[in-house]
Order: C-alpha cells, then structure tokens, then sequence
C-alpha cells in the first residue's frame, strides 16, 4: 500500500470527499514529521515508536576505488514496532 492507497483507504472509512481524505493523510505524516524534526518522538500504542537516531561520523570505503571516504555525522529517523504490530505479523 502507498500513500494514495491509504488516502483512499480512509475515503472508504470517514466519506466525504477524496481530497479531505489526502489532507488527514498529508495532515498525519506531517504531524509526525514535524515532531521528529524537533527532535522529539511519536508513540502509537499497539503499532511503534518514532523517534530520531544520532549517528556518529566514521570513516568508508568507496568499493569502486578502495579509498577512504569520511561520512559526517548525522540524524535518521527510526522506527521501533510494538509487540502488538510484531505478534499480528508474525
């Protein structure tokens, strides 16, 4: 499933019209994004947690040459299922 599928799941569920639906979808992702860039998490109970993870800068390799590259550090997202989302698909 993509985001137009859900959109469209969400029509299926609340009615009105498609593009309202798009916009609660839209107006979720945005919610947890913009809680993520603040440096913050989202828990959902019963499906996972959102949150932001610190990576240390390290030295690669580049494989076609072999020379050493030098990664920054950097943030990632993460997502940490909850035992409920990992027993139902198990």
């Amino acid at each position: 499933m993509n985001k137009q599928g859900l959109a469209d799941w969400v029509h299926g569920k609340l009615g009105g019209t498609k593009v309202q639906a798009e916009e609660v979808v839209d107006g979720v992702f945005g919610a947890i994004t913009d809680t993520l860039k603040g440096g913050g998490e989202v828990s959902i109970a019963g499906f996972g947690i959102f949150s932001v993870k610190s990576r240390a800068a390290r030295m690669a390799r580049n494989p076609k040459t072999g020379e050493q590259v030098k990664v920054a550090a950097k943030k990632v997202p993460k997502f940490r299922a909850a035992k409920g989302l990992k027993d139902t698909v198990a």
